[in-house]
């Protein structure tokens, strides 16, 4: 098998609000739009593929699902200043800036349909 792309679909209900969280704060862009489902890119990241819960694009075994216990992770530079970017656009904070002691500093935001999108920078470990 040889991967050439990814992308990570989410359900959402309200496609508008989700694609603008995306966009508007995390410097996606809408590649791919039709009724029921966008794709959104960009140049350093996995697509993510947002599709209107109920749509008959999903399989009928979760075509209804909301999401629960989702998390999109990326891996980023200068976390700090990201997070603090972010705050003051108003973006809802899950979890606040921290730094644990194997040397993952992150943080979490919770999107409108209820998916954290975590954000982490990894440093030295506490006493390496």
């Amino acid at each position: 098998m040889h991967i050439i792309s990814s992308a990570v679909s989410l359900n959402v209900d309200d496609m508008a609000a989700s694609s603008n969280f995306f966009t508007a704060h995390l410097g996606f862009s809408e590649s791919v739009a039709a009724r029921g489902f966008v794709t959104l890119t960009r140049p350093d990241s996995a697509d993510i593929v947002l599709v209107t819960r109920g749509s008959r694009q999903l399989p009928g075994s979760i075509r209804e699902q909301r999401p629960a216990g989702v998390m999109v992770s990326f891996a980023i530079t200068d976390v700090a200043a990201e997070y603090e970017r972010l705050r003051r656009e108003g973006v809802p904070v899950a979890a606040p800036l921290r730094e644990e002691p194997w040397g993952e500093r992150l943080f979490q935001l919770t999107g409108p349909d209820g998916i954290v999108a975590q954000f982490v920078e990894w440093v030295p470990p506490t006493g390496a």
